[in-house]
This record gives C-alpha cells, sequence and structure tokens, in this order.
C-alpha cells in the first residue's frame, strides 16, 4: 500500500486530503460512493491506515477524493474519521478550498475571490477562497440548508436542542452539566456528549425528514456565552472525538438555532470559538424551502506532504486506536 496526502489544519482541527492510493470507489454519486467505501474493505483499510495510529490518532480527520456527481462541481469528497464516513465536514470544506487553489485545481486571482465547488454527502456546498498578493487569506463556504429538528428534548438528565447543518447536532449549555468549554474539563466534555448522542440514536429527535442516509445524531455541541452572539463551544462527534475547530457544520447547525429564535438575522455575525481559542464568523445569508443559508468564514494552512506505506510483514497492520 502507497499513499499520498496533504494535510491542513483548519483553525487547529486536522485535515488529511488523500491525493494518490485509494481503490476506485463504485457509485453515480458521492452518496452512493459513501455507502460503498464504508462496506468496501479495499477502500476502509486505506482509512483506518490514515486515521488510526501509529499515523493518525483518536481525532484525526481526511478525505477521499471522488468524482462530483455532475459538471457543475469542481470536486466530489468523501469525508473520515476513526469511525467512520460524515455526511458533512465545514473546516474540511475550508481546507480543501485552501488546497484547490494551491495546488493549482481551481484557477484564482492574485487578488480577489474565486468559488470552489464541492458534492459531499450532505448535497453541493460552494467554498469561497479569498486571495491577497496571491496568499489565501480567508476560505468562506456556503452549506446546504439548515435547520432546526427538535426542541428541548431530553437526554442524558438534561435538555437539548437539536439542529440539521449538513450533518445532524444536539446543542446544550455546558453549564446544565456544571461544566465549562475549557480544557481542563475537555475529559468530563467527553463523556457529556457521548452520553447525549447516544441518548438520541434512534429517536425521532435524529432522523433526517427527507433521507434516511443523513439520519442519526452526528455531535453534541457543548457551549456557553462569551457575550452578544460570541459563543465558545466544543463539538464532540462520532464515538468520542473531539473537533478542536468551532465545528463548521455545527456552526451551520447553531445558526439554524439562533435565526430561529431571532437573534441572527439583517446581516447579524455569530463569533464562534473552540475551545483551542481560534474563531469562525457565521451568518445566515438567505432562507430556503427547508431552512436557512449559512455562511461560515475561516482559515486553513497547509502542514505537510506525504507518503505513507504499509509494510506487509508489519504485525500492526492498519493500525489501532487506543481510545
Amino acid at each position: 500500500m502507497d499513499i499520498t496526502a496533504t494535510d491542513y489544519h483548519t483553525a487547529g482541527e486536522p485535515f488529511r486530503i488523500v491525493t494518490a492510493g485509494v481503490p476506485e470507489i463504485a457509485g453515480e454519486t458521492v452518496r452512493e460512493r459513501r455507502e460503498e467505501a464504508a462496506v468496501s474493505e479495499a477502500v476502509d483499510a486505506v482509512r483506518r491506515l490514515l486515521c488510526h495510529e501509529p499515523r493518525g490518532h483518536a481525532d484525526m480527520y481526511g478525505c477521499f477524493l471522488v468524482p462530483p456527481d455532475d459538471g457543475g462541481a469542481d470536486l466530489g469528497v468523501l469525508f473520515w474519521h476513526k469511525d467512520g464516513y460524515s455526511t458533512a465536514c465545514g473546516h474540511g470544506t475550508i481546507a480543501l478550498g485552501a488546497w484547490a487553489v494551491e495546488c493549482g485545481l481551481v484557477a484564482a486571482p492574485s487578488d480577489g475571490e474565486v468559488n470552489v465547488t464541492l458534492d459531499v454527502p450532505s448535497g453541493r456546498v460552494v467554498a469561497t477562497v479569498r486571495r491577497r498578493a496571491g496568499a489565501v487569506e480567508a476560505v468562506s463556504f456556503r452549506n446546504v440548508p439548515s435547520f432546526v429538528l427538535a426542541r428541548d428534548v431530553p437526554a442524558a438528565g438534561v435538555r437539548v436542542d437539536v439542529a440539521y447543518g449538513g450533518a445532524i447536532y444536539a446543542s446544550v449549555p455546558a453549564e446544565r452539566f456544571g461544566l465549562r468549554v475549557v480544557p481542563d474539563d475537555l475529559p468530563r466534555l467527553i463523556a457529556a456528549g457521548r452520553e447525549v448522542r447516544r441518548a438520541l440514536q434512534g429517536t425521532e429527535a435524529a432522523r433526517h425528514p427527507t433521507d434516511e442516509r443523513l439520519s442519526g445524531i452526528y455531535g453534541t455541541i457543548l457551549y456557553e456565552e462569551v457575550g452578544d452572539l460570541h459563543q465558545r463551544n466544543v463539538t464532540i462527534f462520532a464515538d468520542g472525538e473531539v473537533d478542536r475547530s468551532p465545528c463548521g457544520s455545527g456552526t451551520s447547525a447553531r445558526c439554524a438555532l439562533l435565526a430561529a429564535d431571532g437573534g441572527l438575522r439583517d446581516g447579524r455575525v455569530l463569533r464562534h470559538d473552540s475551545i483551542v481559542g481560534t474563531t469562525f464568523m457565521a451568518r445566515v445569508v438567505g432562507e430556503a424551502s427547508d431552512g436557512v443559508l449559512t455562511e461560515v468564514e475561516g482559515m486553513a494552512f497547509r502542514t505537510g506532504e506525504h507518503r505513507f506505506v504499509l509494510d506487509p510483514r508489519d504485525p500492526l497492520g492498519t493500525g489501532f486506536v487506543l481510545r
């Protein structure tokens, strides 16, 4: 096995873009290819190799590049983590926008903006890459419609709100668990996020209204208020994984809840901070028949170029996960 990848981080969260070495993934659409990747041993072995230790870690994130659904997009993407394949990834979309411009896949002006259109399992998203003097200085993405699914739902001894932002998230103030969104509380935040997700799995609150393939609580957003439309959060996704960024698709879900409350209208902007102090800026930019349209802005930086190999004699094979 011989695989190449380019690594980025978006607001502190890793994102590994696999550029060669993945077997062909069958399917007519990105959503179909996500299903195929999950059951293909040859494909999933690559995910495990790159995500698990010793080449990755329990909180690793990345993607496979696949053909888009049609000529209206620049590329298709399958997002993955240690437990499988997600329906959306905002921080990854930001990284892919930067990567597409920096590697020359999408031509961009030295000063100005260009759109990079991606087909992902949740739908079609557009990353707008802004450059100055030839260098990327910011990337924003316009997400699929985001909407509220349920309010004030009992879970893990507290009440939570549930919203969709390309994936389904439960939102709950950290103080309801007696916690703060600070590194010292991280072990208990992880435990709380896992409990909420387990409590809601399989319930009506976790069902996507039109496509069962998008159902399921993907993450729990534990947040606290910092100021007016200024929140700090940590998103615990999949099985106890920690998003170091403010979580892009989760930020869209938060925007849907805030917009429904009337607090994010008329061009107002949400400042969404992460547990490590990084920031996304987000706003509602329009309405759709099934929700609000959101735009989330951040920045991604390249951290490395890699060639990964698997020695057939290696008894650890595609690796292991300790947590």
